[in-house]
């Protein structure tokens, strides 16, 4: 086991995280040391120690894989990106529901508490901004044009938005793990009619807004103060569906528009976000949503732009 004697990275995401490995090899290359772990490898491969109190103010002990061992006191930044839960299924189904909740607030706790440590983004500021109601409010604040929007689970309303508003788009609000035949879906945007909507709509919350007049996508990735604008032409409602269609274009935004990025970062305590826009024939840009802990990898090869680069600085500066 080894002790970094410099201030190490910790980067917490799932074992097949392409992204993370980008930036780790970028900051391995720096000779900046990193302790990478999945969270769900709790408690099978991952331990912690953690005291406060008696003289001491800030946490120390340490975080420990088979292979690394960081100070809790020592972590220069941690990049949170996308870890699997926890999981104990030796246990029965009271004591796992009861471990995991302790594993979350115990082991989850500690590494939200950390001393003198930059979080790219820290985890508890992460859950807020994934509520799409939260981003949707702080944007029209900020000043980014929004499409009309109704979240509901009243069928009627939903009917009448539609009839007001149309055409309309429906989309979910949250994407969770989501599998056909083993395989991960994605559930794509989708035009919606008033007749499509079924009493059904009752059971749960939907988010429908009206559509935009696109002539391209914008992706919008800040990385700390460094701001990185693409414009995406692909011709689809929604351009996650299929990739190979799409031509990259770096561009800069409008001032008004990356003065909001800023803003909308500082409301919920972010250094790093995926801005998703829609692009108007008149110029107009449409926010969408904000991703926090999004993906940007994919667009560096065809646009050239240096996001890795700009996100190993942002880690090994940490707090300094």
């Amino acid at each position: 086991m080894t002790t970094p004697s410099v201030r190490p990275v910790l980067v917490v995401t799932n074992v097949d995280d392409p992204t993370a490995d980008l930036v780790i090899d970028e900051l391995h290359g720096r000779g900046v040391p990193v302790v990478r772990f999945d969270s769900g490898d709790f408690p099978a491969t991952l331990s912690c120690s953690a005291y406060i109190g008696g003289g001491t103010t800030r946490w120390g002990g340490s975080v420990a894989t088979p292979t690394r061992l960081a100070e809790l006191g020592g972590v220069r930044s941690l990049y949170y990106r996308r870890p699997s839960g926890f999981t104990l299924p030796h246990l029965d189904v009271q004591d796992e529901r009861f471990a995991i909740t302790q594993a979350r607030y115990g082991l989850g706790g500690v590494l939200t508490s950390l001393p003198d440590c930059l979080y790219v983004n820290h985890p508890n500021r992460i859950g807020d901004a994934e509520y799409k109601p939260a981003g949707l409010a702080v944007a029209a604040v900020c000043g980014f044009e929004l499409p009309p929007t109704l979240i509901t689970n009243r069928p009627d309303d939903a009917r009448a938005f539609i009839k007001a508003e149309g055409p309309v788009i429906y989309k979910p609000l949250w994407v969770p793990l989501y599998q056909v035949e083993g395989q991960a879906q994605t559930i794509p945007v989708t035009v919606v009619e008033a007749a499509e909507i079924a009493e059904s709509v009752a059971g749960t919350m939907h988010l429908f807004q009206a559509l935009v007049d696109k002539v391209a996508d914008v992706r919008v990735t800040v990385i700390g103060d460094q701001v990185f604008t693409v414009r995406i032409d692909c011709g689809l409602l929604d351009w996650r569906t299929d990739y190979s269609t799409h031509t990259y274009t770096p561009l800069a935004p409008p001032p008004d528009v990356e003065r909001a990025l800023h803003a909308y970062l500082r409301h919920f305590g972010l250094v790093f976000g995926a801005f998703d826009f829609t692009l108007s024939a008149d110029g107009t840009w449409t926010f969408i949503e904000c991703n926090p802990s999004g993906q940007w990898a994919w667009m560096e090869p065809p646009t050239g732009l240096p996001m890795t680069s700009a996100l190993a600085d942002l880690l090994e500066r940490g707090t300094s």
